[in-house]
């Protein structure tokens, strides 16, 4: 199966953002280790599964999976129609994923290419591109409102295999390192699972809220952010999270 032959014809009340969305499961064997969040990124026909770094290594926690597994649809009719595919994360020995970093050091994004020669018959699915990445002239600002679309905890409609989503909003400086760091923050209540959910804007001047045209790439979600200094009986948690700038996937994916 070609790239270019894999089917658009999902169903139309559908956001497509739900379809360049996919569950992750982490294997060590045939050990189920954890449960997280990823998506779909098209460069020039080849595919690529995008997802948090740590997802698919850890060394300080432990957690070293040796493969994943995503769900893909197989229906354009029945959403609960889906495919188990398992993604090997070595071949003799080597990774088999690229990660990122940059003058800072590691970014926690990492990017696996998908072969698309062993994609189920039908597979339907979306990708995000290069363009998704553009603001298309429009004002990206702190304050924005944003979505995290993802699996937190696990969680999502387990009939029609369809990702949730987190509103959210842009809450340190956007386009400003963090603390010299490549990510921004973001307002938002996330939980375990979410790692490797998209974070994006919808587009203000979008002809079609459902086309995943409408939306912009702005990060990967990452984890929770926290101060050392916080008394957890006095405080509450932050509620703020890292979400590293999504252009890193241009260097990734070339």
């Amino acid at each position: 199966m070609n790239w270019s032959s894999v089917p658009h014809d999902g169903p139309k009340a559908l956001e497509e953002v739900l379809l360049a969305t996919t569950h992750i499961r982490t294997y060590a064997g045939s050990q189920h280790l954890t449960n997280a969040s990823g998506f779909f990124f098209d460069r020039d026909g080849r595919l690529f599964l995008v997802t948090s770094s740590h997802v698919l290594q850890d060394e300080a926690s432990g957690h070293l999976p040796d493969r994943i597994e995503i769900e893909l649809h197989t229906s354009a009719h029945d959403l609960s129609n889906i495919a188990i595919f398992s993604i090997p994360l070595f071949a003799q020995g080597a990774k088999l994923w690229r990660k990122g970093s940059d003058s800072a050091g590691s970014v926690d994004i990492a990017v696996i290419e998908v072969s698309i020669d062993r994609l189920p018959e039908k597979t339907l699915l979306r990708a995000f591109n290069v363009l998704h990445l553009h603001a298309d002239d429009e004002d990206v600002a702190i304050g924005d409102g944003l979505t995290v679309v993802g699996f937190p905890l696990g969680f999502h409609d387990t009939v029609h295999y369809l990702a949730v989503a987190r509103s959210a909003s842009i809450a340190s400086a956007y386009g400003v390192r963090f603390q010299r760091q490549g990510y921004f923050l973001t307002d938002a209540r996330t939980h375990r699972g979410s790692s490797g959910s998209p974070v994006l804007r919808r587009r203000r001047l979008a002809q079609s809220g459902r086309s995943l045209h409408a939306w912009q790439l702005l990060g990967v979600h990452s984890t929770r952010m926290d101060i050392r200094t916080r008394d957890v009986i006095e405080d509450e948690s932050l509620g703020l999270n890292c979400a590293w700038y999504s252009d890193v996937l241009l260097v990734l994916t070339a």
